[in-house]
């Protein structure tokens, strides 16, 4: 029968293999999920992007078109001043 300190030395070290194994299962699980991430977080940026492009279009567009209103109820008063 074997000794059991003969047995521990192998022991740790299949311990340790098995360790290294799951730090490094572990790293690549990161990186993935950091990839992930990164691609979420670009679709959000893109999409925040377009919020604000949208938004400031539609000040512009609303801004002009009541300039052109002011216009009008100016060139109406005029008219009305008139008679």
């Amino acid at each position: 029968m074997t000794d059991p300190a003969d047995m521990i030395v192998p022991l740790l070290r299949e311990m340790r293999a098995e360790n290294l194994e799951q730090h490094e299962q572990t790293r690549a699980l990161v990186r993935a999920l950091d990839k992930r991430l990164g691609g979420v977080e670009d679709a959000q940026k893109s999409y925040r992007q377009a919020l604000t492009a949208d938004t400031l279009l539609s000040k512009l567009v609303t801004g002009e078109f009541e300039e052109r209103i002011e216009a009008l109820e100016n060139k109406v008063r005029e008219l009305e001043g008139h008679k």
